[in-house]
């Protein structure tokens, strides 16, 4: 096989503009944002401890409360990336910034709204490198023997600013503990849901974090691209698997913490070493891409395959941090933890199988009916994933 022709190099360039355009807006906010949630009874009142993502947080309150002076002062402090100063802006508004939030998330009893209040307490934080404010409401609720409904309205699809918002509930209320996902379609829950309605939440959440989280899905098409045969892909994947698996419970029941402003960069330069692995192995070779004959040791792999497969597993344990930041549950060991977290690890493993079944196949059979083709559709593939990886982990790098 000849080398890459001049045209195919042109057409890469395309390529990663391409996946540049989808990259710019999917690295910056507004498609969709995640609601976190710790909600516990603190003798006759529900306490909710809620994270939200600040800058939906100002636009969001600003425009229900009509407060124009909110939106102003709390843009100021967000892009001037100053905690203090966006707590104050909160601060300074937080007759409009409470009416929002005990109108979005609530406690019922017996059909009844609890009557509720925001704690004076403000603090920021981050969540997956995005700044979140912690803040705490508390509802004051009669005594029940028949359990409480939580629901969750914040920023919702009807303010236009973001969809498929979701909330991921923690709680430990009435002799009850565990977690739930809220979203548009479900966006309350009882005290006393059904494990099957426990378990599907967190598998559609799980499956809904992968297929809109652009980063992934780019590493997973690195991997693709870069595996000549099924054998490959399946290793790849599987030490893919092991490795994010293992850190995403030690990370979400507290175990291991990293920083976001670690795990982010590092996960986009992730997705551009493994891209760029293929293309430097596609320059090196003169003959097939797909020529297998040189392979040997275990399970055929040469030492080149071996090192890959390394990498991809420490890149996985990274991707594991990311994951968890993503579910962001906070709450003592449990058994009924650990099963949420698994079921949200299913989820993910779901749609990259089915990733992996789409793709791989297709692009296989294009390297065996037409190879040279072949070769310039998955060089075309691996230079704007590296292209993406690497605009993600300066953006990141500079965000930081």
């Amino acid at each position: 096989m000849r080398r890459i022709r001049p045209t195919a190099a042109v057409i890469g360039l395309v390529a990663a503009a391409g996946i540049l355009t989808i990259a710019a807006p999917a690295a910056a906010h507004g498609f969709t944002s995640v609601v976190y949630a710790d909600v516990t009874a603190q003798g006759g009142t529900v306490v909710s401890e809620l994270k939200l993502e600040y800058d939906l947080l100002i636009v969001s309150a600003a425009d229900a409360e009509d407060d124009d002076s909110l939106f102003d002062d709390g843009t100021y402090a967000f892009e001037a990336q100053d905690a203090q100063l966006q707590v104050q802006a909160l601060e300074d508004h937080i007759d409009s910034v409470a009416a929002y939030v005990t109108a979005g998330f609530t406690a019922a009893v017996g059909g009844e709204v609890c009557p509720a209040r925001l704690d004076d307490e403000l603090e920021m934080t981050l969540a997956e490198g995005v700044p979140y404010v912690r803040l705490t409401v508390v509802s004051d609720c009669a005594p029940t023997n028949d359990g409480h409904v939580i629901t969750s309205t914040l920023f919702g699809d009807d303010e236009g600013y973001v969809r498929d918002t979701k909330a991921v509930v923690t709680y430990d209320l009435d002799l009850q503990h565990g977690s739930a996902a809220l979203d548009a379609q479900h966006p309350s829950f009882d005290t006393e849901q059904t494990g099957w309605e426990r378990f599907w939440s967190f598998f559609a959440l799980g499956a809904e974090h992968l297929l809109t989280g652009i980063d992934h899905i780019l590493f997973l098409l690195a991997l693709i691209v870069g595996s000549r045969r099924l054998r490959e892909i399946v290793l790849a994947a599987t030490s893919f698997t092991i490795a994010h698996s293992v850190t995403f419970i030690l990370a979400a029941v507290g175990v291991v913490s990293v920083p976001a402003v670690v795990v982010e960069p590092i996960i986009a330069l992730s997705i551009a070493v493994v891209a760029a692995w293929y293309l430097l192995r596609l320059g090196r070779k003169r003959e097939h891409v797909d020529d297998l004959s040189r392979r040997s040791g275990p399970l055929g792999l040469d030492r080149s395959g071996w090192l890959r497969l390394a990498v991809v597993f420490v890149f996985g344990l990274v991707h594991g941090l990311g994951f968890a930041a993503a579910l962001g549950i906070d709450q003592p060991w449990s058994w009924t933890l650990l099963w949420s977290l698994l079921v949200f690890n299913l989820g993910i493993e779901a749609v990259q199988i089915g990733i992996i079944l789409a793709v791989f196949p297709l692009l296989v059979l294009l390297r065996r009916k037409a190879p040279k083709t072949g070769m310039w559709v998955a060089g075309i593939v691996a230079a704007g994933v590296t292209a993406a990886g690497l605009y993600w982990f300066v953006e990141r790098l500079l965000g930081a």
